[in-house]
């Protein structure tokens, strides 16, 4: 996939057309370069962004052609994405690239495979299915992953006291 989905729009802000963003990402400022956003994965239904700024833990943004709080609230609930090519931060990975990835401990021994993605609010939990099925999590925090190779779908981590 080309595209990444980076928030959805839950509300207006203001009366001059800025919308407010939930955005899925924990690291918001670096959404505040925005040049355009997509309404569409497929990245033909393109707006240019005039603005971006966080606000309360919310990103706020002023496309380009919404100048009003009724334009703006026509966009709610609309999906944002961005071409994934404009993320490019060195300790950034996708949920679509992580599920599936083989986990290994730091002796290389085989824990399980990842089966699902979580957010705390804190840090995200990976979710990791064993051999006979049964399930623990791991904390995304970086005393515990210890590299992550996505061409080759693996993870290395070093298990902590008590996980």
């Amino acid at each position: 996939m080309n595209s990444i989905l980076i928030g959805k729009i839950v509300n207006i802000h203001g009366i001059k057309g800025d919308v407010k963003v939930y955005t899925y990402t924990d690291d918001i400022e670096n959404l505040t370069n925005l040049k355009s956003i997509f309404f569409d994965k497929e990245l033909t239904k393109k707006c240019k962004v005039k603005y971006a700024k966080v606000h309360k833990n919310m990103l706020i943004v002023k496309l380009e052609g919404i100048n009003s709080a009724e334009e703006a609230n026509k966009l709610r609930d609309k999906d944002l994405y961005i071409p994934k090519e404009e993320i490019n931060e060195e300790d950034t990975f996708y949920i679509e690239d992580l599920i599936g990835l083989d986990v290994y401990d730091i002796n290389e021994n085989l824990l399980g495979v990842i089966t699902y993605v979580f957010n705390t609010g804190a840090n995200d939990v990976y979710e990791i299915e064993k051999k006979d099925k049964q399930k623990f999590y791991l904390p995304a925090i970086k005393q515990v992953i210890k590299k992550v190779d996505i061409k080759n779908k693996k993870m290395y981590v070093e298990m902590m006291e008590g996980l």
